[in-house]
């Protein structure tokens, strides 16, 4: 019945990742599915099924319900290529091998060390989780007929499990961010866009607030991911300067991004972070504003080698109020930081370059088997 099939329980049916970008440049060539369990209903949007089989309440429910129900629906949706987006759904993809199916499994974090930042479990139990996730990947990702790493490190990791492995990038889309030298930048606005958690740096944010000379303010959008984080933290002096949004989708993405001086990415040295290529730090470049970042070598390297931002110690609020100081009095340094990360996104970190990636390892898995 379809051509492709993507698979996930966990994501939302708008993930950058899966729907934006790889799901509507693989639909202007193939007969698209994808399977979510949203409980928001069936829609056809950019020539793409999404097929959802319904939400289920609880870890445990999604686990193992869900599992089995998502992968009784792609059965039955008959695709020569099976997409899978969770760690939880590999053995599914396994089956689905078995039955005759070309399976991709697409990382989007390293699995691993993401249950170590896990703030619901005990650190035995992450230890003993992550052992088994180690222990899982390497036994059923090697029967898989490809795998999507979606940083370098993620790819080369796999690349050690699996012969058929690719690094697709998580850049953005130029034509959807791009608000360089936009007028209605408001002056000593910052702003941080996406999962708000203590290890994301929220913490060392508001205080820094407090310690900027200029009375910077904060534009913060996204997520809580512990509610009783998002209770606690409403009470710091440092919310006062803060224009909360919640969550957001991608058109107040852009608004936001057209209206600030600096985006914020000063995440934690946590292992799951230290390797990581968080979308947003692209997002910030691409909408043509400076950066602040956390100094990790990787995030320097890119930072730092294209002149579009600065990077800081990210538990040092006095080093973050200090770079934020610098951009604000600094606007035409801050202006040239900008263009700088704008033309970086156009000559290699964009979606463009990443999906004639995504395109050709398709092409590879459906021809496999006429070249065996």
């Amino acid at each position: 019945m379809y051509d492709v099939v993507h698979l996930t329980t966990v994501h939302s049916r708008g993930d950058t990742r899966i729907f934006v970008k790889q799901c509507s440049s693989l639909a202007k060539y193939y007969k698209l599915a994808l399977l979510v369990a949203d409980g928001l209903g069936n829609e056809n949007k950019n020539n793409i099924d999404i097929i959802d089989i319904g939400k289920y309440s609880g870890r445990f429910n999604r686990l193992y319900k869900g599992a089995k129900d998502i992968y009784e629906r792609a059965l039955m949706l008959d695709a020569s290529v099976y997409h899978i987006h969770d760690p939880e759904l590999i053995p599914i993809g396994v089956k689905l091998e078995k039955s005759g199916k070309k399976v991709i499994f697409d990382a989007h974090e390293d699995f691993p060390k993401q249950v170590l930042t896990k703030p619901y479990l005990p650190m035995f139990l992450k230890r003993i989780v992550g052992f088994f996730a180690i222990f899982g990947e390497k036994i059923y990702c090697s029967k898989l007929s490809g795998i999507i790493g979606a940083t370098p490190y993620i790819t080369t990791k796999f690349s050690r499990i699996n012969n058929n492995v690719i690094n697709i990038n998580n850049f953005p889309r130029i034509d959807e961010l791009q608000t360089i030298n936009n007028p209605r930048r408001k002056i000593g606005t910052v702003c941080y866009i996406g999962g708000i958690s203590v290890e994301r740096g929220i913490l060392e944010i508001l205080e820094a607030l407090l310690l900027t000379k200029n009375k910077a303010r904060l534009a913060l959008a996204g997520k809580f991911y512990d509610a009783q984080l998002g209770v606690d933290i409403k009470k710091l002096i440092g919310w006062d300067r803060t224009e909360f949004l919640g969550f957001v989708g991608r058109k107040e993405i852009t608004e936001l991004l057209s209206t600030v001086q600096v985006g914020m990415v000063t995440l934690h040295p946590t292992p799951n972070y230290l390797d990581s290529l968080p979308v947003k730090l692209f997002e910030y470049m691409c909408a043509g504003i400076p950066v602040i970042a956390s100094d990790f070598p990787l995030w320097q390297d890119i930072v730092i080698k294209n002149k579009c931002g600065l990077c800081v110690d990210p538990k040092s609020p006095q080093e973050i109020a200090d770079a934020i100081d610098y951009l604000i009095e600094n606007p035409t340094i801050a202006d040239e930081m900008g263009r700088n990360g704008f033309r970086a996104i156009q000559n290699e970190f964009n979606w463009a370059i990443e999906e004639q990636k995504l395109l050709k390892f398709y092409e590879s898995i459906l021809n496999e088997d006429k070249t065996n």
